[in-house]
């Protein structure tokens, strides 16, 4: 029995990328900021499917989160990790724990949760974690010394450097595992017609949420991708990221700094 955590997946992409996965077999822990939410999208999803919750904008609920993850487990394998939850904010606002709410949300949650899970997905025969990016990352300018924006705040600017960030993290951990059967993969998912699209870039339409569930599919379910790790995949191809999201040093400063964000 395979199992896939997805994060954020009562509603746009990731709700249809639990669907697509509970079609192909896969036993799906549904994640929502809210339980009440979660379950409904677990029942939504189909039989079997497990309900988890937790605001990704709290690293206290982040842990918790990696608990009842563990805990619907029951010793079980996570074979995939598909860190897909993000938000766009036009104004700039904090989280919990005092971050700037994209980069907490889109960044640091996803860094802290993968962080947590490994040892489930390192017991999966071959484990992935795959992370939700854009091609907007590759207008991110990821200033490391003003993480937070505290100097100057641009909701597509913020957005485009936890984008940024995701690819760089996915490029790091793939370091950190080789030698291991856990593989990494960060994606645009395409100019797709959800919430997020219309709150953060004013349109009003774009590809069905069916396609934008495509290509995360493909990264976490694809034989062809059993040993490839760190690449970044747009339309279930792989494409070449930015190239400072492809900055090395970079990648080892946001680990170090994410750490650090993170305790």
């Amino acid at each position: 029995m395979i199992h896939a955590l997805v994060t954020g997946a009562t509603d746009g992409i990731g709700l249809a990328t639990a669907k697509e996965l509970h079609q192909r077999g896969v036993t799906v822990l549904v994640h929502g900021r809210g339980e009440a939410r979660a379950r409904a999208s677990a029942k939504s999803v189909g039989p079997g499917a497990l309900p988890v919750w937790g605001d990704l904008a709290s690293f206290q609920q982040v842990r918790a989160l990696a608990t009842q993850t563990e805990q619907a487990l029951a010793g079980a394998p996570l074979d995939i990790l598909l860190n897909n939850a993000g938000v766009f904010e036009t104004e700039r606002r904090e989280s919990a724990d005092g971050h700037e709410l994209t980069m907490a949300v889109n960044h640091l949650a996803p860094f802290l949760l993968t962080s947590l899970l490994l040892p489930a997905v390192t017991r999966a025969p071959q484990g992935r974690v795959v992370n939700v990016s854009s091609i907007a990352h590759a207008r991110g300018h990821l200033d490391l010394e003003d993480f937070d924006f505290r100097r100057d705040y641009e909701g597509y600017a913020a957005y485009a450097a936890s984008k940024q960030a995701n690819v760089l993290f996915t490029r790091a951990l793939a370091r950190r595992l080789g030698g291991t059967a856990v593989t990494t993969s960060a994606l645009h998912p395409g100019v797709i017609g959800t919430k997020l699209l219309r709150k953060g870039f004013g349109a009003m339409s774009g590809g069905s949420l069916e396609q934008g569930a495509q290509t995360s599919v493909y990264c976490a379910t694809a034989p062809e991708l059993s040993k490839v790790s760190g690449r970044y995949y747009s339309d279930r191809q792989e494409a070449q990221p930015a190239p400072q999201a492809r900055d090395e040093k970079l990648e080892e400063r946001l680990w170090t700094l994410s750490e650090q964000r993170t305790a």
